[in-house]
This record gives C-alpha cells, structure tokens and sequence, in this order.
C-alpha cells in the first residue's frame, strides 16, 4: 500500500452537521481511523453526519461495516445520517451490498443543508428509490 493509498479523513463542522471527506481507500487498514473519528465529540454529537465519499477511490468489507455500524448508531441516536456517491468502484460495492436502498445518498454535502433549509430531511432516512 503506498501512502496515497491510505486513508484520510478531512472533518469539518457545518452548523449542527459534521461532514467526513474521505480521501484514499477504506480498507481493514482505514476501518479503524473512520471508527475513531466517528466516536469523538465533534462527530458523535452533531444533529447529522454526512461521509462524503466523493473522493473515496476503494472501499472494502470492512469499511463497509464502519458504515452500517455508524448508520445503525445514528438512528438510535436520532441523527441524520447521510453518504455522497464515491468513485465507480465504491459505488458498484455499495449497488451490489443494496447499501442504497437503507442509507440515505446525497449528490453533495451541501444538498443536506438545502434540503434542511426547505424542511424535507429525515433522520437516517434512505434516499427516495
């Protein structure tokens, strides 16, 4: 694995949400960092969570269970709970394990807070099919 490989997670905090943009590949390697970084304060206690996975280049089993893990936390939360499409790689893994039908995709992080503004945002709802 060469270092561009590896995972990075850029967090930012945009009114009430915490948005995670994924660079790189999440992997058995990068499960664990997406789990530590969705566990802190930042993260765990905004109103929504987006993982913008728009410049995710692979994604494994592994992270996939971060990600239905994370889902799972926040609907028990009452968090909204939302994911970008990634690159063609990640999205066939996601179609394949039907992670579309159950979570939530956005277009960009930014459709959340439109979506906020005009009142039509469910927790942890998936995307209209």
């Amino acid at each position: 694995m060469s270092v561009d490989d590896r995972l990075t997670i850029v967090t930012r905090a945009e009114r009430d949400r915490a948005i995670l943009e994924l660079h790189g590949e999440l992997d058995l390697a990068g499960a664990p960092l997406l789990t530590a970084e969705l566990q802190r304060g930042q993260v765990a206690h905004a109103r929504a969570v987006v993982l913008d996975l728009q410049n995710l280049q692979f994604i494994d089993s592994a992270g996939l269970r971060v990600i239905l893990a994370k889902h799972e936390d926040a609907v028990v939360r009452g968090q909204e709970f939302a994911l970008t499409q990634g690159s063609q790689q990640v999205q066939r893994l996601l179609s394949v394990a039907g992670v579309e039908e159950h979570l939530r995709v956005i277009a960009s992080p930014e459709d959340l807070l439109l979506e906020d503004a005009n009142g039509s945002a469910g927790a942890g709802s998936a995307s209209p099919s």
